[in-house]
């Protein structure tokens, strides 16, 4: 844009009061002369005693209104009338906005207030904040139940690529991991088992104690974990990527439900995949405490798994397994929803994959608490 008039000022006092006159264009190519000058009026003047006249201006825009407002956001009341003279609607409103927005941005002085009133402030604003996120979960489920069941009544539009990539990604490529980290487990709960069983002269028993452990709780539980630190956080971080670049907003440009096309399969997956992986984490686990009882307990291999076949229900197996497919669904639901949160910044996605890791396994433990409970009543 061209100035028509290059800006200027006068300032003037008139009894008590600073008349700072605008004169010409204030606008960003013309304002150059009147920088200085506004400086020396917010040092010199009070902002309370600052009248601007507009009765001489032209025109001008954003940056025009914020050095004249500069010269009387620091009063109390920088909006009212007294502080403008002449008739210029349009800089009038648009100052004003810009005052409405620079007394926004000025920090509160803070409350000198009482450690405990701090406390209770930042547990509201904690159980606020967790009812908000739950609330916003359910929706979020509620929206993936129903994307789920259009696409059962139009099965055409499923995607099976991405689901079986999804199933590859998460669940294959997780199981040697999965076995490893249980084979473990199953070997430390052997010895523990092995070191206090002994010295009641009941050591055989190790072998209902791996096998309940790793059966009911500790297959399902590691597999879970393992998805929620390893597949959980990458749902988050590949949703959020596309986010962050616009890409969803592209997709539902083009007419294609982010839901059908990234969420859904990622549920889907990680629903049939959890039982799968649960069932592999469940043989390692007992392989390990076999192995361990074989080498401290003198248990043999056979014995171990003759003595699991009598004593142990199969109900134990399917505790654990029915866990499966509940603990996927979850894990999937917070992994996408906390990646179809995140900002247009790096720092965003980030504090949305710890976010995700963190709520997904506090969830599934409280859901085996919950399930523990349920067959404890149900006496299974």
């Amino acid at each position: 844009m061209t100035a028509g008039r290059i800006a200027d000022i006068n300032v003037r006092q008139e009894g008590q009061h600073v008349i700072v006159e605008a004169i010409g264009d204030w606008v960003i190519d013309a304002i150059t002369p009147v920088y200085s000058e506004i400086e020396r009026i917010e040092s010199e003047y009070d902002a309370g005693r600052v009248v601007i006249d507009l009765s001489r201006l032209d025109h001008i825009d954003t940056t025009g209104a914020f050095l004249l407002g500069r010269t009387v956001y620091q009063c109390a009341s920088p909006n009212a009338d007294w502080h403008f003279r002449g008739e210029h609607a349009s800089a009038r409103r648009l100052i004003g906005e810009i005052l409405e927005r620079v007394i926004d941005c000025e920090p509160d002085a803070p409350e000198n207030r009482y450690g405990f009133v701090r406390a209770f402030e930042r547990i509201g604003a904690g159980l606020d904040a967790f009812v908000q996120e739950t609330v916003e979960t359910f929706g979020f489920f509620g929206r993936t139940l129903t994307t789920g069941f259009s696409l059962l009544l139009r099965p055409h539009r499923f995607r099976w690529t991405p689901t079986v990539y999804v199933m590859e990604e998460a669940g294959v490529n997780a199981l040697p991991i999965v076995v490893v980290l249980t084979f473990f487990i199953g070997a430390v709960v052997a010895f523990m088992g092995a070191n206090l069983l002994e010295t009641f002269g009941a050591s055989v028993f190790t072998v209902e104690l791996v096998g309940i452990a790793v059966l009911r709780e500790f297959g399902v539980l590691i597999t879970a974990i393992m998805l929620a630190g390893r597949s959980d956080s990458a749902f988050t971080a590949a949703i959020g990527s596309m986010k962050m670049q616009q890409e969803i907003d592209a997709m539902r440009v083009l007419g294609l439900d982010p839901y059908e096309a990234l969420v859904v399969p990622r549920v889907i997956a990680c629903v049939f995949m959890a039982p799968l992986l649960t069932f592999g984490a469940m043989m390692a686990g007992i392989f390990g405490g076999m192995m361990v009882s074989w080498a401290t307990l003198d248990i043999s291999p056979g014995f171990f798994i003759t003595r699991m076949h009598e004593t142990i229900d199969w109900s134990h197996f399917w505790v654990g397994m029915s866990k499966a497919p509940v603990f996927g669904l979850v894990i999937a639901i917070i992994g996408c929803k906390q990646g179809m949160q995140v900002g247009g910044d790096v720092e965003s996605l980030g504090r949305r994959v710890t976010a995700s890791v963190v709520q997904s396994i506090f969830m599934v433990i409280v859901i085996d608490a919950i399930f523990a409970m349920m067959y404890l009543e149900l006496d299974i």
